[in-house]
């Protein structure tokens, strides 16, 4: 099974998918201005733009994550030991041990590189 960019970045539910297509017009907008339309462009906004899909998943507690993974599906037995842990506690008292409530807290990077942070 492989994700596609709008299994975790459009909403499945109809109500949800409308905000998200109506906010994504400000997208079309930076497209046909050429805001990021090369390689280095991208880069240099790419962690201004991942802390805002990062924002916007931690305020719908990760919605479009839990469309697909669920805690009845998960093996935690399957899990490394460090993760089972961790997930075993978010799945049976809704946080995990350091106060994360919702899966990007812990799963920045899941499925892209994480962008480069000038330190």
């Amino acid at each position: 099974m492989r994700a596609v960019c709008s299994d975790c970045h459009v909403p499945h539910a109809w109500g949800p998918k409308v905000v998200r297509k109506i906010k994504a017009s400000g997208e079309l907008y930076h497209k046909l201005r050429g805001t990021i339309d090369t390689p280095e462009k991208f880069e240099a906004k790419r962690a201004e733009l991942a802390a805002h899909v990062w924002e916007t998943m931690k305020s719908t507690d990760s919605r479009e994550c839990r469309n697909c993974h669920s805690f009845e599906a998960m093996d935690f037995e399957k899990q490394g030991r460090r993760s089972r842990r961790e997930m075993e506690v978010v799945a049976l008292e809704g946080h995990a041990p350091d106060g994360s409530s919702t899966c990007i807290d812990c799963h920045k990077g899941i499925a892209h590189n994480l962008p480069k942070t000038e330190e």
